[in-house]
């Protein structure tokens, strides 16, 4: 059995162990889970739900 390796919604970098990263459900609709590393945080890169297209941060 093989786990899904969580990446970055914005950068698409892995972020196992990663200081400073979060996981979050989409503030839209609650289906798909946003992913965020500590760079992609500070710097405010968007993010893009692909559920219901919603685009972060605001």
């Amino acid at each position: 059995m093989t786990e899904k390796q969580a990446v970055c919604s914005s950068c698409k970098k892995r972020i196992s162990n990663t200081i400073g990263s979060t996981r979050f459900m989409c503030p839209r609709c609650a289906k798909v889970e946003v992913v965020r590393c500590n760079h992609c945080r500070q710097i405010a890169a968007k993010y893009k739900c692909n559920s219901c297209d919603f685009e972060g941060p605001n």
